[in-house]
């Protein structure tokens, strides 16, 4: 599969764009573990052309994560425009237009996936974004606004005719938001049919290597995009990549990661975070993987530490009540070199 002259070999595994997750340490943390290509929060146009200098931040990208894509969002032709300038000069591998995100600060104000309400300017933006740059462009989007609108089959082939070089799709409506099932058949319907010839992308509840595999084999998409499954566990991309490589044949044994190894690594991505902004600030932004790694599931009387380990205050006694976990699982706290 290929983005332009990136070449992503069979069955690519990406690292969806999510605001407050995909920043620099954890992209490269999901890059260590064999995500294909990652990409940066998704920014707002508007602010990016107004220079706020938070958003500017979030456009440093190291080369050490590339393949990597930087997403933006917004509602007007003009400013998406400037705006895809402007990150064109951040030197990106593919620049993303998200007509996806569902959140209502983001979809009620026309923006994300706000614009399946309004193909006509969808389209204006996609082409003119397209002419702008030199990059790739892509674009990820929804199955339609909701249930009586499913507009992707036919959408798709018309943003295909702005030229974008490859297209998201994710399996809900704007209306379900991140609730129920992701329906993949339209994406595999999009995927199958013969006027369409960019990469197609399925995205939606893709939570386990097997999983993984029945979108591939199932639906014939050239790539698939994980989220939240990510939360807490960017060592999935190691996973889905061993099983493929065990149902190939290229290798009979893969390394699993033990507790330890997981445990370590979520205290670095806690360094990580604590290193690159502050202590206060740095705990907040990994509470998130913490309450949503899988690795504490089914620890009998576990509620009351998972509620310390939330209300943490600082790096000692979040990095304590970690320790005091593995200590209980009779653990150590040395993490296999293979890895890092």
């Amino acid at each position: 599969m290929k983005i332009g002259n990136i070449d992503f070999g069979p069955r690519p595994v990406f690292l969806a764009p999510m605001e407050d997750v995909t920043d620099i340490g954890f992209r490269m943390l999901c890059k260590r573990f064999g995500a294909s290509m990652v990409y940066t929060e998704f920014v707002s146009a508007e602010a990016l052309v107004r220079s706020v200098k938070s958003t500017m931040n979030k456009l440093t990208i190291s080369d050490d994560e590339r393949p990597v894509g930087i997403q933006i969002y917004g509602r007007d032709t003009e400013s998406m425009v400037e705006a895809a300038r402007i990150v064109e000069q951040a030197q990106p591998d593919v620049i993303d237009i998200n007509f996806g995100c569902p959140v209502k600060k983001v979809a009620g104000k026309g923006a994300g996936a706000g614009m399946l309400q309004n193909i006509p300017l969808m389209l204006d933006i996609t082409r003119e974004v397209v002419k702008a740059v030199n990059v790739p462009v892509t674009v990820k989007t929804r199955l339609g606004w909701n249930s009586d609108q499913l507009v992707i089959v036919d959408l798709a082939e018309r943003l295909q005719d702005c030229g974008i070089q490859a297209l998201t799709i994710h399996g809900r409506t704007r209306a379900q938001m991140y609730t129920g099932t992701a329906d993949w058949t339209l994406i595999g319907e999009v995927k199958r049919n013969p006027r369409m010839h960019i990469p197609i992308i399925g995205n939606g509840d893709i939570t386990t290597p097997e999983e993984a595999h029945t979108a591939f084999e199932r639906y014939g998409i050239d790539a698939i995009m994980i989220g939240r499954a990510t939360f807490g566990r960017p060592w999935i991309f190691k996973e889905i990549k061993d099983h493929f490589a065990r149902l190939d044949g290229t290798t009979s044994e893969t390394a699993e990661l033990s507790l330890d190894d997981k445990i370590d690594i979520l205290e670095e991505q806690l360094r990580i975070n604590v290193e690159r902004i502050d202590e206060y600030r740095g705990i907040l932004h990994t509470r998130r993987h913490l309450a949503a790694t899988p690795i504490f599931k089914g620890i009998p009387d576990f509620r009351q530490t998972r509620i310390a380990m939330l209300r943490a205050a600082n790096v000692d006694e979040l990095t304590g009540i970690l320790e005091d976990v593995r200590k209980k699982l009779g653990g150590s706290p040395k993490l296999s070199e293979e890895f890092f």
